[in-house]
């Protein structure tokens, strides 16, 4: 198979690539000689794939690279692509620079037998940043990027390709597996697909797994709305931790990790919702 056939047409010359490693997807949004990059992928040999792949879908110049947030199978490539922008939220940048280490660190423990490969990462922060949106000009086409609240992180976005209605929205969506609360917000993460949805795109590509209509968003929005609930009722003291495993929309695991980021998060809220 050529290089240019993995890539899939989701839009009007927007392309996304699946990797088998972490099913994670990349995109690619080609305008008139330029060339816009969703997310960079894990490690040098990894981003040096994607650029080889990116250069037989299309001769065009690659101007800009975008990374939906911080975790390392998303920009920890950056270092191949620093000829283009790289854009990200502020949060992105300041936390690559403050606990990119720490990151690799923790990413190696989780997975040694990618040691080599991450330590050999320069982590390369996104030189734009922004704080709640930006319209990015790819070879006459536009292209927003919108922060639309803390979800799966705390500088999460999306990246919007307007006269395609395709929406990029990295691990804010997730399809095949269940979404990771490790760095969450969960009671926050509702409404932020909430007002993805309001966007109106025809078609998601979430940062992993297949592509998604807004009927796939809106039933993850649901079990979202299900799970940030059942953590205020854990953090009101109408529920214990043990009814609550039981009762959530995903897998224990998953409820547990839910539950722990709501208390680091949060903290206990009384019968109203507020925080005391």
């Amino acid at each position: 198979m050529s290089a240019a056939a993995v890539w899939q047409e989701v839009g009007d010359r927007v392309f996304r690539r699946r990797y088998r490693a972490l099913d994670l997807n990349v995109g690619a949004v080609v305008g008139d000689g330029a060339v816009l990059v969703v997310d960079t992928r894990s490690w040098r040999a990894e981003a040096e794939e994607l650029l080889d792949e990116l250069r037989a879908l299309t001769p065009f110049l690659l101007t800009h690279v975008v990374n939906t947030h911080d975790h390392f199978d998303h920009c920890f490539g950056n270092e191949v692509f620093e000829h283009a922008e790289v854009w990200g939220h502020q949060r992105c940048a300041d936390l690559l620079r403050s606990h990119g280490e720490l990151q690799r660190r923790r990413v190696i423990e989780w997975a040694p037998d990618l040691a080599e490969q991450l330590a050999a990462v320069r982590i390369v922060p996104p030189d734009h940043t922004f704080t709640d949106r930006a319209t990015l000009e790819v070879g006459g086409r536009r292209v927003e990027l919108r922060h639309l609240g803390r979800g799966h992180t705390d500088n999460d976005l999306v990246v919007s390709v307007l006269d395609a209605g395709v929406l990029f929205s990295g691990d804010l969506v997730e399809e095949g597996a269940p979404p990771a609360f490790a760095d969450a917000w969960p009671l926050e993460w509702p409404d932020t697909l909430d007002r993805m949805l309001a966007l109106g795109a025809r078609v998601v590509v979430p940062g992993h797994g297949d592509v998604l209509d807004p009927d796939g968003v809106r039933s993850q929005a649901v079990e979202q709305r299900a799970m940030a609930d059942l953590c205020r009722s854990v953090l009101r003291g109408e529920l214990s931790d043990e009814d609550a495993l039981g009762g959530g929309p995903y897998g224990t695991e998953t409820v547990r990790s839910a539950l722990e980021r709501a208390r680091v998060t949060t903290g206990p809220i009384d019968a109203t919702g507020a925080h005391p």
